[in-house]
């Protein structure tokens, strides 16, 4: 029962971070504007991302090894 409690923990974490990642990289207003002589640049949040991409791998290695822990039996 722990062990599904446990998968499902991790895929919904690792969806939170997609999300957050692809908000904050695509959607969100820019952090900052750059202008120099050749053109004006947006630079999105990249703390928002990167935390957004650490949830994403956590809660997937969260889930994957959950799910393919082996119990080892003990021979009597």
């Amino acid at each position: 029962m722990l062990r599904v409690i446990l998968i499902i923990f991790g895929i919904v974490i690792a969806a939170v971070g997609g999300v957050v990642a692809y908000r904050a990289y695509f959607l969100a207003p820019p952090e900052a504007i750059v202008i120099t002589e050749s053109g004006i640049r947006e630079v999105p949040d990249y703390f928002r991302v990167v935390s957004g991409l650490i949830l994403l791998v956590v809660g997937a290695a969260l889930a994957y090894t959950a799910g393919t822990r082996r119990i080892v039996s003990r021979r009597q």
